[in-house]
């Protein structure tokens, strides 16, 4: 199973897909009870709502799911939010706290590792790797971090969920400028959005955004409320909402490009 898959652009924007897979390998799959096997926390059908947005844009999308090892999470498992209910870089249970793994079947230390470097690492190399090849390219490089969710998660966060949630971990993530731009395309939508809310970036945005040497990175984290039928199995793109959604998703991206190659050459490594 080839864990990452990539298709390459010539422009400066990057799309990062780390939880769209559902592929799980057939040992990993045996072990997961049955809510695990719902594979429930996906971010549905999100390559097909940004497919075409961004002509020119680089994707990298992983393949597997997350309940094999999620690709956003620091591989050191370190919390991204100390103190808040989330998932680990090995989910031991749903988005709802329910287990996942049949009983007894929770993976070790030692599968852990053997996960991290059969599948987060390679999804990291190439994310890498096409971030340093558009850098060198335009001399800056921009990361968005896609993912979509579901819209009420009482173990996650109090309440509904805004429709577009960016986040740039509190303007560090990437140059104000790019910021103001998506924030100010997001508010005039006819979308709810809120800026370093309950999701503030998760690592791959900490861990890429980086101004200073010229990539900067946010994440956008969607309701899927905004573009599924239901928020529940099947899961259906809807594609009377998705069409709509897109649209404005087009004109943040856009938005964000034009902010990111208008900056002061100065201001670029």
């Amino acid at each position: 199973m080839t864990p990452v898959e990539v298709i390459r652009g010539d422009g400066a924007l990057v799309l990062g897909q780390p939880h769209g897979g559902t592929r799980l390998p057939e040992d990993i799959a045996a072990r997961l009870n049955r809510t695990g096997r719902a594979l429930a926390d996906t971010d549905w059908h999100i390559g097909r709502l940004y497919d075409g947005l961004a002509p020119g844009a680089t994707v990298v999308r992983a393949t597997f799911h997350r309940y094999a090892i999620d690709a956003n999470r620091d591989p050191s498992g370190g919390s991204l939010y100390p103190g808040q209910n989330t998932t680990g870089l090995v989910p031991l249970t749903d988005f709802d706290g329910r287990a996942i793994w049949a009983e007894g079947q929770e993976p070790s230390a030692e599968e852990v590792e053997a996960r991290r470097a059969a599948f987060h690492a390679p999804y990291h190399a190439a994310l890498a790797a096409e971030l340093a090849r558009v850098r060198a390219r335009h001399g800056f490089a921009v990361l968005w971090d896609c993912h979509s969710i579901r819209s009420e998660i009482p173990f996650l966060f109090e309440g509904v969920l805004p429709a577009l949630n960016i986040g740039t971990d509190g303007g560090r993530t990437c140059a104000p400028e790019i910021e103001a731009a998506a924030v100010g395309c997001a508010a005039s939508s006819p979308y709810s959005s809120v800026l370093n809310g309950r999701f503030r970036g998760g690592w791959t945005t900490r861990h890429y955004g980086r101004p200073e040497t010229g990539v900067h990175a946010i994440q956008m984290e969607i309701a899927q409320s905004a573009y599924l039928t239901e928020e529940a199995p099947p899961w259906s793109y809807d594609t009377r909402k998705a069409d709509r959604l897109r649209r404005w998703l087009k004109h943040i991206l856009d938005a964000v490009a034009d902010a990111a190659a208008e900056l002061p050459k100065d201001a670029r490594p």
